[in-house]
């Protein structure tokens, strides 16, 4: 009989459309980005955030391409914000940077240590930064 097993972790970055800072309080956003996940049978691992962008740490199946999961994520949660905050929505793409087995501590801790990075660099700054540390490339002209 053969197995399979697989282990699909990712740290996923979005933001808000145009970087609008609309996110007024994140702790009810990240429970209803959990709530989401959890009926998409996505584990979040970690989430955190800042007026203008989110962080997940996720465990995506095997079977749920990358590209759906996010999309689900962020086309309810959009609708959830838009419910609460008014008018709202994300930004057209997203980073979703794999995770070695071996950091899912380093990313969690990274993760919801987000008021201490955003004290001393932007969005943009740190999604340059993570996108070069990860090696992936990327046109600045469409990044920011």
């Amino acid at each position: 009989m053969s197995h399979t097993y697989t282990l699909n972790l990712l740290h996923v970055v979005f933001s808000s459309k145009n970087r609008a800072p609309l996110i007024y309080n994140v702790e009810p956003l990240i429970k209803n980005l959990r709530g989401i996940a959890r009926n998409k049978n996505i584990d979040v691992l970690a989430a955190g955030g800042t007026q203008n962008h989110i962080h997940l740490l996720l465990r995506v199946p095997p079977v749920r391409p990358v590209s759906e999961a996010i999309r689900d994520l962020k086309a309810n949660s959009s609708r959830y914000m838009s419910d609460i905050a008014g008018r709202f929505a994300w930004q057209d793409g997203y980073a979703a940077i794999s995770v070695s087995p071996s950091q899912p501590n380093a990313v969690r801790a990274y993760i919801q240590d987000q008021e201490r990075h955003h004290a001393k660099r932007s969005y943009e700054q740190e999604l340059m930064a993570l996108l070069d540390r990860s090696g992936v490339p990327y046109d600045r002209e469409y990044l920011l």
